[in-house]
């Protein structure tokens, strides 16, 4: 298919609500995590097919792992430990009273803080990426120059670009070695409804390995991104078992476009339940044992409380590491808010956070809007490991 005879992208309007309170200490922003206006986060794709249970076998290089050393439960421990980034609290007393004179001693005492991180759940088997490395992803659909950066520039641009932002990232956490990662969607939600009502395109299979291609080239990983619209996710995950096959091909869920009620997809953000995410966790872990591979990543977006329901009832998996990842967009302080409201305060097993090169820019009644660096980013407790840019 040639993205030339693509219809323009569908464009849609989002508002960004704040209510904004002054106090007497200085303006206190309380902040509602909803996304604004910028980037289309659907694209329209006419004349694409995707054929079920014929997809052709996908190439790549890489071979099924060896057998690998056990999990060193204790250096995953620490590197979680790490990972939480937990604030530290300091406690002053006051002693030392004498019949002649009263002194005041002063003891700081540096102590963790309560946290609901590290997460406990499941140690993953050998070879499993999370926590030690950091995932550091571009994402985006080629037939798309609005979707996010893979369709916006050149492949060469793209490769270069990531080999940057990865160096950016290596430089602000020597001590989290970095994997690059093409973030491709490979199923979009539509805003209008195609021949079998359900407002979802699959991607075909050359795009798909023009992805893996990509990532073969930079040592790098892929994650096939879902917007299930109204089909399912027990429907579109199935697909693409070819590709998840491969050793460094993992899978990322989008509920925003999860629709219910006949809704079309851009006119109210969708919603998952845990059950849709532990059955793509299952179907990744049977993948991973037929295939004798090391563990899955499956990612989550989320940027809204009910995007996500019955977040406790998810289930990581010795085979699949799962993200939740905060997606939402806007200037810093909006960010860190909802990261800290919807993803930190949900914990499941990783976090990620999203940047977005143009949105997070849009001029706001914050007045500090700009790209967050790694170093702002790691600043958040707990650190994600996941880090993707659109």
């Amino acid at each position: 298919m040639d993205p030339e005879n693509l219809p323009p992208d569908q464009k849609h309007s989002w508002h960004v609500t704040a209510a904004i309170f002054l106090c007497a200490a200085g303006v206190v922003l309380i902040l509602v995590p909803v996304i604004g206006v910028g980037y289309p986060r659907v694209l329209t794709v006419t004349g694409i097919t995707h054929s079920s249970g014929t997809t052709t076998e996908a190439t790549d290089p890489a071979q099924t792992p060896q057998t690998l050393s056990p999990l060193d439960t204790a250096a995953y421990d620490r590197k979680m430990l790490q990972l939480a980034n937990l604030p530290m609290i300091t406690v002053a007393t006051t002693t030392r009273v004498s019949a002649t004179s009263t002194a005041t001693t002063t003891v700081k005492i540096s102590v963790t803080a309560p946290s609901r991180w590290p997460v406990k759940t499941v140690y993953p088997n050998a070879g499993a990426l999370l926590p030690f490395n950091r995932i550091v992803a571009y994402y985006g659909n080629f037939y798309s120059t609005q979707m996010g950066v893979l369709g916006e520039y050149p492949e060469a641009q793209v490769i270069q670009m990531l080999a940057s932002t990865t160096a950016m990232w290596r430089a602000a956490d020597p001590s989290t070695p970095v994997i690059p990662g093409i973030d491709y969607i490979a199923v979009t939600a539509q805003g209008s409804a195609q021949s079998d009502g359900t407002y979802r395109a699959r991607m075909p299979a050359s795009q798909i390995q023009k992805a893996i291609d990509m990532a073969n080239q930079i040592n790098g990983v892929v994650i096939l991104d879902v917007q299930v619209g109204l089909s399912t996710v027990e429907k579109e995950i199935p697909l693409f078992a070819p590709y998840l096959k491969l050793p460094n091909v993992n899978l990322a869920l989008d509920p925003e476009f999860d629709m219910h009620n006949g809704e079309r997809p851009g006119t109210v953000i969708g919603t998952m339940d845990a059950a849709d995410i532990n059955f793509a966790a299952q179907y990744l872990a049977n993948i991973v044992r037929r295939n004798n591979l090391t563990p899955k990543i499956l990612i989550v977006h989320r940027f809204t409380q009910d995007m996500v329901t019955n977040y406790q009832n998810i289930k990581p998996l010795p085979e699949v590491q799962i993200v939740m990842d905060m997606d939402g967009f806007g200037f810093p302080a909006k960010k860190i808010n909802t990261y800290k409201t919807v993803v930190a305060a949900d914990p499941v097993q990783f976090t990620g956070f999203k940047l977005f090169y143009k949105n997070d820019a849009i001029p706001s009644i914050a007045g500090s809007n700009h790209l967050m660096t790694p170093s702002e980013v790691l600043k958040l407790s707990p650190q994600p490991s996941f880090i993707q840019y659109q």
